[in-house]
């Protein structure tokens, strides 16, 4: 008796454990269901006669891409600016602060230009997207839609996937430029080396692989905030205050997926 007594909290807990399990199982099957279905209507739909509207995907990358520019431009030149700082601080313990530039590039191209533009806009992007489909969600505005005989995930899901796979990677290549040019102007000032010198060293240690690995991790990291929030907001329940869940779950729903994404990338980059 006193046994079961013991064991009882246990296998409690291991309920909640598989229930959790099945629950994100599923979850994760909804968001490889919504992807599909983006997809089959971007081909498919000019032969339904319901194509993917371009007027609505521009608009999304207006707002996802074009407004984003400033504080991706500002964040992208503080991060330069920190790994030129922490870089030429650890590299001076060696007598090696000129070598500086290599990792600049490297860590800037590959790393963290993605990484935190993913993050900014899962945080911009990401929320917006939540909010939208929650509220429309809760006043039956998706429900009318489908009554129109328009489709939801074609009128409301794909033009954001698009605008997000597409403007992801230009966001970053654009935080590429400005995170080096900030680190090189703070190098070129503490290491008396010029500007032009700096350059040359970036040109002849990157790759077009560097940069493209960075690129295409940005375009899944889009795809990745589109899903996420688009099925956290297709799935608000409570009205208003659900509305602010479920913005928040999907953001950091997003970074978490970002973070995880990125890991494996650098797993298997340093495998190849």
């Amino acid at each position: 008796m006193q046994l079961g007594h013991r064991l009882n909290p246990i296998v409690r807990q291991l309920e909640h454990l598989g229930q959790a399990t099945v629950r994100g199982l599923e979850e994760l099957g909804g968001y490889a269901v919504l992807f599909g279905q983006s997809i089959y209507w971007i081909f498919a739909g000019y032969g339904l006669r319901q194509p993917v509207r371009i007027g609505s995907i521009f608009a999304q990358m207006m707002e996802i891409g074009i407004r984003a520019l400033p504080i991706v431009g500002l964040l992208a030149a503080a991060i330069g600016v920190m790994l030129a700082i922490q870089g030429i601080h650890t590299l001076r313990i060696f007598g090696a602060e000129s070598r500086v530039v290599i990792g600049i590039s490297l860590s800037v191209t590959r790393e963290f230009a993605p990484l935190i533009t993913g993050i900014l806009i899962a945080g911009r992007t990401g929320s917006a997207l939540a909010a939208r489909l929650g509220t429309m969600t809760i006043n039956q505005e998706v429900d009318a839609l489908t009554v129109m005989a328009i489709n939801p995930i074609r009128y409301l899901v794909t033009p954001s996937l698009i605008a997000l796979a597409v403007m992801l990677p230009i966001l970053t290549f654009f935080s590429d430029l400005i995170g080096l040019v900030a680190a090189g102007l703070y190098v070129a000032a503490d290491l008396d080396l010029s500007f032009a010198a700096y350059t040359q060293q970036t040109i002849d240690f990157l790759t077009v692989d560097d940069v493209m690995h960075g690129l295409g991790k940005s375009a899944i990291f889009g795809i990745l905030i589109a899903i996420i929030g688009v099925a956290n907001g297709a799935a608000v329940t409570g009205g208003a205050e659900g509305v602010g869940r479920v913005t928040t779950r999907a953001v950091v729903q997003s970074i978490t997926a970002i973070v995880l994404t990125d890991m494996l990338f650098a797993f298997v980059a340093t495998r190849v």
